[in-house]
């Protein structure tokens, strides 16, 4: 069975820096598209970024491009999220995600694409 535990949530204020880790086990992990998706209170779940298994090329919302970065490292089967020059807009319960398809540009940032996801970590920016 395959299990995601995210950390290294916690209150930042804006401007600020955190990295976020999610620890994935069960199975091959470079075998996975990833991604990093987030809720903010009273709002949807929506996509922060991705990696598919099929490239080595991240994918960003628009609202975090130039901000966030998205790395994996196979070896240690984690998921990474740098997040930097943070705003009060970014609070939010962020989720990692892992996908056994194929994932194309589009597919990526849909939610219902990932089979297998974390319990959450909360990100406060606020000062």
């Amino acid at each position: 069975q395959v299990q995601l535990v995210e950390s290294g949530g916690g209150l930042v204020e804006p401007g600020g820096s955190l990295r976020l880790s999610c620890a994935v086990s069960g199975r091959t992990f470079s075998s996975y598209s990833v991604g990093w998706f987030r809720q903010a209170p009273g709002k949807e779940r929506e996509f922060v970024a991705g990696i598919r298994r099929t490239s080595p090329n991240p994918i960003y919302a628009d609202s975090v491009k130039g901000r966030f970065t998205i790395s994996r490292d196979n070896a240690k089967s984690t998921l990474y999220l740098q997040m930097n020059s943070l705003k009060p807009d970014d609070t939010a319960l962020y989720y990692c995600a892992c996908s056994s398809k194929g994932l194309i540009l589009t597919t990526v940032r849909q939610e219902n694409a990932y089979g297998y996801w974390g319990q959450g970590t909360k990100v406060t920016v606020s000062s």
